[in-house]
């Protein structure tokens, strides 16, 4: 099999590729240090490791295993392939055999969650594969038939599900669970550092109400954790379940040699972009060269992007290039994401483990769950959000011991373009904290409304959840969701109060993508993406092939589409307004600028969409649509820019909506290096004068209702936020701006105006005055709920959360706002 210094050699070796490696980051090998197995292991599990080729544990799965034995909630932060999984099934697995010769007869049982499906099978072959008699393990899941989740409440003894199914299933139906989790002694949450955002104020209240509900049956688990290094994982997992915890972060393992190549594509030729802007040869179009090469090199290979449409458009390049060269390789290469049908996955992963497959070009879908071995190389196109998921995607490689590439390959972005030309930022920076915001009102209504369902709330549950519960508890009380009794708070309505709740904010139901002519489903969207994705003329691809979408039905979830074979992309575009509800907090700096984080509403309506030529990614034409706006009520960030300032910065009124424009997308681009976010998480406002301020004011937002701690983490750290934006933009050679610097993929007008250069001089304004020692916190009123937000009120549970696809739409001639919003890609 080739190596991966081979590998290299492929990619480094043609024509002027060579000059496209910005950064060689060589890792070194790393030794093995070993421990003995604790004396209270289970000589039935210890046999069980010693068959499966563990002779000697490594100290951190020791260590870990020994904390989790006394009684302490741990994480296991340790890099990928480690082998965390060992530090918990050591403690979880000898806990059930111990308590096999229990009374009950029931004994001793374990939960282990995992955010994915395919992570929490893999594990389950794991056990499996251990053969230990007296370990009933089994998935809970939503493919787990009614026969089965009858057996496994009965008689399972290691339950490895998700927090969907926590939420909608098993807290719901507790009293089923009874012994279940009354003899409860472990719970395992893997891939922590997973949960994140919204998702993560979701499943951290998912994981408070499970505790809760333990402790009411009269058990105390114990939670052991598993993360991809982040930074504070004692922190994170605290915040993540209400408990303390330590963390375990000394790895022990062995390590391979390998090389983490930073690249960036060539300029085109004769500019091309917005306004005749410099741009580069797309991430896209380059890594699936890459990947051709590497396949047709024998080099097994996955490729990580982080849009659905990259996926199939990079898996369709390779397959073009490779056509050429041998017409059985294009077989060996796929594309693989979310929305395909369950079988659709399966199919895949399995060609992929046996080797059936060469290459797959992937969302971040294979980053977690198939424990894939044997694979030489892996392409990243574009930052992935956070160094953890880059380690993480890149940790995919060289699994077998062998030596390994990684090949990070830049966006014409900011943030990637200032990544690869400053790689301390990725190699000599720690990784990010989890942000998620545990506060959220959006998240926490819907929960204590489910927690109130499964057994009433009282003063001291409330606790558990957060600081600000008991307020949301009285407006659920003032809108007739819940009835204080004395034996504490009651749901009140008929329907299921967790049904109405949707962890992973996809805002209703899946769109059924369905071909028009045959009837077959061919796949999902999330409805919150429907708008972008499926709208009336879209391109829409599905392993390779190309279709246009004929019509889209909202009230009956389906989008029809039929066999097409277009020259061009389709690209949505909206229009965006912002106004501000109420500070939370303002800070005032020594120059008069005042920093403010807090509530605010945002209107978002796709209006129309643009057809771009496949190869120039130029615009063919533009196409109306008529769909309904949607509301967001979030949080953001905000600096409001004095007149004295602009003045003494010699920024005339004329450059103002220019300056604050592009100062505006440079910020949003940056954020991700201080929070775990991507730059289609966060969208953006700036205005020359703004309704609400009366000043100049730039808005930075979260893309989820009621916020998910981005733009809170970035008011935070303002001065190194803009610090680095100010270093970004100072940095790029291109002379009047462009997608490295200041242009946006996003744009909502048309990245119209910009002035690069006066956008630099504002930004060095504000922090001259953004000293410490200069700041003082005026604080705001108390967050508003709006009555119009939708935050609970019946019938419905929540309002749908806004995420669309990326759009440029230029704003009407008398309009002063410029929008950057969020998306998903």
């Amino acid at each position: 099999m080739p190596s991966a210094s081979a590998a290299f050699d492929v990619i480094a070796g043609f024509g002027d590729r060579a000059e496209r490696i910005v950064h060689l980051h060589e890792v070194p090998e790393r030794v093995a240090r070993h421990a003995d197995w604790p004396d209270w292991l289970h000589a039935d599990v210890r046999a069980a490791l010693e068959r499966s080729g563990v002779s000697r544990p490594w100290q951190h799965q020791v260590d870990a295993a020994n904390l989790a034995r006394n009684g302490e909630n741990i994480v296991v932060a340790t890099g990928t392939a480690s082998g965390k999984s060992l530090g918990y099934l050591m403690p979880s697995l000898t806990s059930v055999l111990e308590g096999l010769d229990s009374i009950d007869g029931r004994g001793s049982t374990v939960i282990y969650i995992s955010p994915t499906k395919a992570l929490a099978a893999d594990q389950l072959n794991a056990i499996e594969e251990l053969g230990i008699k007296g370990v009933r393990a089994a998935t809970y899941d939503g493919d787990t038939s009614l026969d089965s989740r009858d057996w496994i409440r009965r008689h399972a003894n290691y339950v490895l599900t998700n927090p969907d199914l926590l939420h909608r299933s098993l807290l719901p139906g507790h009293p089923r669970w009874s012994s279940f989790l009354k003899a409860c002694t472990h719970i395992v949450i893997d891939e922590c550092h997973g949960y994140r955002g919204l998702f993560g104020s979701h499943v951290s209240a998912v994981l408070r109400r499970l505790l809760r509900m333990a402790r009411y049956y009269g058990a105390n688990p114990t939670v052991i954790a598993a993360s991809a290094t982040i930074a504070d994982p004692a922190g994170s997992l605290s915040r993540l379940t209400g408990q303390p915890a330590v963390a375990v972060t000394d790895d022990a393992s062995p390590h391979s040699a390998g090389k983490f190549v930073l690249w960036e594509p060539p300029l085109l030729p004769g500019g091309g972009g917005e306004h005749d802007a410099p741009v580069r040869r797309t991430a896209i179009t380059e890594s699936g060269t890459l990947l051709a090469d590497l396949v047709a090199g024998g080099i097994r290979t996955i490729a990580f992007i982080r849009s659905r449409r990259g996926s199939e458009a990079m898996a369709a390049t390779a397959r073009r290039l490779l056509a050429d060269v041998d017409d059985t390789l294009p077989r060996k290469v796929a594309a693989y994401r979310g929305g395909y049908l369950p079988e659709e996955r399966r199919l895949l992963e399995s060609a992929l483990r046996r080797g059936q497959l060469l290459a797959v070009a992937s969302t971040n879908a294979l980053e977690l769950g198939v424990d894939i071995s044997g694979l030489d190389a892996v392409i990243i196109a574009g930052w992935p959000g956070t160094r953890a998921s880059l380690w993480q995607q890149a940790g995919r490689a060289g699994r077998a011991g062998a030596d390994w590439l990684a090949i990070f390959v830049a966006r014409d972005d900011p943030l990637d373009t200032f990544l690869v030309h400053h790689p301390e930022s990725i190699f000599e920076t720690s990784v990010e904290a989890s942000v998620f915001d545990t506060d959220n009102p959006y998240v926490l209504a819907g929960h204590l409304c489910a927690a109130a369902e499964e057994l009433p709330l009282t003063e001291s549950d409330l606790a558990l959840f957060s600081d600000s519960a008991r307020g949301i508890v009285d407006i659920l009380v003032q809108r007739g969701l819940l009835r204080k009794r004395p034996a504490g708070w009651f749901w009140t309505k008929r329907e299921a109060a967790a049904g109405l709740t949707d962890l992973r904010g996809a805002g209703g139901p899946p769109v059924r993508v369905v071909d028009h002519a045959t009837g077959r489903l061919m796949g999902t969207v999330d409805a919150a993406s429907a708008h972008a994705q499926v709208h009336t003329g879209a391109v829409y691809m599905h392993q390779g092939a190309t279709f246009l979408v004929d019509a889209l039905d909202e009230e009956d979830g389906v989008a029809l589409v039929q066999p097409a074979h277009p020259d061009y992309t389709t690209q949505a575009r909206n229009v965006t307004e912002i106004r501000v509800l109420e500070p939370a907090w303002t800070k005032l700096w020594g120059n008069g600028v005042r920093l403010s984080f807090g509530t605010v509403q945002v209107s978002e309506q796709v209006v129309s969409y643009l057809r771009r030529q496949l190869v120039t990614n130029q615009v063919i034409a533009e196409e109306p649509l008529d769909l309904p706006a949607r509301e967001l009520s979030t949080k953001a960030v905000w600096w409001t820019l004095p007149k004295d300032l602009l003045e003494q910065a010699e920024i005339g009124p004329a450059e103002v909506p220019g300056a604050a424009h592009a100062a505006e997308h440079a910020a949003i681009g940056l954020l991700p290096l201080l929070a775990t976010c991507d730059r289609w998480d966060i969208g953006g406002v700036s205005t020359a004068l703004h309704q609400d301020t009366g000043q100049a004011t730039i808005f930075v937002y979260d893309g989820h209702p009621g916020g998910a701690g981005f733009a809170e983490r970035g008011a935070h750290a303002a001065n190194v936020w803009l610090g680095a934006t100010a270093a970004a933009i100072a940095a790029c050679e291109c002379p009047e701006g462009c997608p490295s610097c200041v242009q946006s993929p996003k744009c909502g007008n048309g990245n119209e105006p910009l002035d690069k250069e006066a956008a630099l001089t504002l930004l060095r304004a504000m922090l001259d005055g953004a000293s410490p020692d200069d700041s003082a916190e005026v604080p705001g009123g108390a967050v508003e709920v709006p009555a119009s937000s939708g935050l609970l009120t019946s019938p419905g549970l929540s309002a749908p959360p806004y995420r669309p696809e990326p759009a440029d739409l230029p704003a009407p001639a008398d309009r002063a706002a410029s929008a950057d919003r969020p998306a998903t890609p």
